[in-house]
Parts: C-alpha cells; structure tokens; sequence
C-alpha cells in the first residue's frame, strides 16, 4: 500500500475489508468502515466506493463510537 492520507482514493486503499453496519438501507445509503492497520481506519461513503476516503486514528473511531453509543449525536436525528 502507497502513502496513506486523509482524502485519498478510497480505492487506492487495497486490501482493507470495507464493512457496513447491518442496519443500512437497500438505497445504499451507508457509511463503510474499514481498518488499515492498528491505529488507522478509513471511512467512505458505500454510494461513491471510488470517491474520498477519510482517514482516523483508532483514539479518534472510539470516541466516535462511543459517542454514537452513548447517545451523543442522537439530536442530530431530530
């Protein structure tokens, strides 16, 4: 894999299994995550797999993931 950075080809990114979450719609409206290596993970959007994809130390998917669990971007649904 060449030089990885945020905003890259998420094609460029190979060998990475890109997965989605199981409550995604049939519209392909999903958000696909996928790890690079132990401190790096990678997010696309499932519509546009060749478009940009953007690039997460694993202390920043945490706290996402945590945040989504515990409720905190719940008003964005509002």
């Amino acid at each position: 894999m060449n030089q990885v950075f945020n905003g890259m080809p998420a094609q460029r990114l190979r060998g990475v299994a890109w997965t989605k979450s199981r409550r995604s719609n049939s519209q392909g409206n999903c958000v696909e995550f996928a790890r690079i290596d132990t401190n790096q993970f990678a997010v696309r959007n499932s519509r546009h797999p060749e478009g940009p994809a953007l690039i997460y130390t694993r202390a920043e998917i945490e706290a996402m993931l945590l945040g989504a669990k515990d409720g905190d971007f719940d008003h964005l649904l509002v």
